[in-house]
């Protein structure tokens, strides 16, 4: 037995290398991506006509795309014995994905690149997560991941204030978004997507992944019990869940341009990105479970808004709070499956069988953004 020591405060200044770099490329990359797809349901409807349940499949497979392989990302890493590269890899899939928006001009070719991007995400996610929670120790984690997470929402809101000032030199304060306006953004969107996929190459260093005696199996039985119960719950929340592109799209019939749908959104994610790394830092404190349960009745308290909701301005307020929510809750669910995948498992090897002592290694099955991914 060993005394319990207190949890140590985290600073930023002592946040390895691998975190500034997942992060620095979080960043470059939302930049990129927030430009194009908070635009691409006013696209879709406004400019190529779609209709809404059609936007929703499209939204509905991308995401289920990147859930499915998130599942097996992360059992491949293992395989390899590497993250970095599986992640460069799919932030590269996603760089090479944006280009095709702009030559776009049916909803069948939107709907492919938009699958593409989200290929990219559903490879790269779980390997780059694993790779900030094996760069830091148990005391960092909540800081970590909340400030990785508020490097991705300040990247989100530079991207949504170039778009902004895009579309205010191009088309003011029109209310439907015009062709050629959604076009120049798909262009400015690739500079910072190949600087993502550099920054993570030449400023991310790989990790080595422990207990690699054998390679990992594809069994959901070897996650444990409270992974298994926490991953539940999340999916019965996301259940209650929907595409941020239907708010969007209330927020326009709710009279607000496309000069403020994007002002909108840039105000939730610098909300996002105030709360993100001292939420992340509190749960290290506090623990994550009060910090999570919080954020989701946030949620679902401002869902309820949405449907009230009879102005556009009563949509900008509500997706302020909104950004409280996420930055609440998704660093912190990040946090909280890295500490639920850290097993210990007994294993007898070498000369400590022999002094019949017992070695221990390391489980670890990291999962984000809900979904569940498995590493070792």
């Amino acid at each position: 037995m060993t005394p319990t020591t207190p949890p140590q405060k985290g600073s930023l200044r002592d946040l390895p290398r691998n975190v500034w770099a997942v992060s620095l490329t979080s960043f470059l990359m939302d930049i990129s991506s927030e430009m194009v797809i908070n635009l691409l349901p006013l696209f879709l409807a406004g400019v190529l006509g779609v209709k809404t349940n059609i936007i929703g499949i499209i939204e509905g497979v991308a995401e289920a795309t990147a859930s499915l392989l998130k599942l097996f990302s992360g059992w491949f890493s293992d395989r390899l014995g590497a993250r970095k590269w599986l992640a460069v890899t799919g932030y590269g899939i996603s760089a090479l994905a944006k280009p095709f928006f702009y030559f776009a001009h049916t909803w069948g070719a939107v709907a492919g690149a938009r699958w593409g991007d989200r290929v990219g995400k559903g490879v790269r996610t779980a390997p780059r997560d694993a790779l900030v929670a094996d760069s830091i120790g148990e005391h960092q984690r909540g800081l970590a991941f909340g400030f990785h997470r508020a490097a991705d929402t300040a990247g989100a809101m530079v991207g949504l204030l170039i778009a902004l000032g895009i579309v205010w030199f191009a088309q003011s304060g029109d209310v439907a978004l015009a062709e050629h306006t959604f076009r120049t953004v798909v262009l400015v969107s690739l500079i910072p997507a190949v600087l993502a996929v550099l920054s993570l190459a030449i400023g991310a260093r790989e990790v080595t992944v422990a207990g690699q005696r054998e390679l990992p199996r594809f069994a959901f039985k070897s996650l444990g019990k409270p992974f298994m119960i926490f991953m539940l719950i999340v999916a019965i929340f996301d259940l209650g869940n929907s595409s941020d592109a239907f708010l969007v799209l209330r927020a326009q019939e709710r009279g607000l341009s496309v000069f403020g749908v994007l002002g909108m959104l840039v105000t939730f994610n610098l909300v996002y990105t105030l709360i993100s790394t001292p939420a992340g830092a509190l749960s290290d404190r506090i623990g994550r479970r009060k910090l999570i349960v919080g954020g989701w009745l946030a949620y679902a308290i401002i869902y309820l808004g949405f449907g009230l909701a009879r102005t556009g301005w009563h949509v900008w307020a509500l997706y302020a709070l909104y950004g409280v929510y996420y930055g609440m809750a998704y660093g912190t669910a990040k946090a909280m499956v890295a500490d639920l995948g850290a097993v210990p498992v007994r294993r007898r090897v070498g000369a400590d069988r022999r002094a019949g002592a017992g070695a221990v290694e390391t489980q670890r099955r990291i999962a984000g953004d809900g979904e569940i991914y498995l590493t070792r």
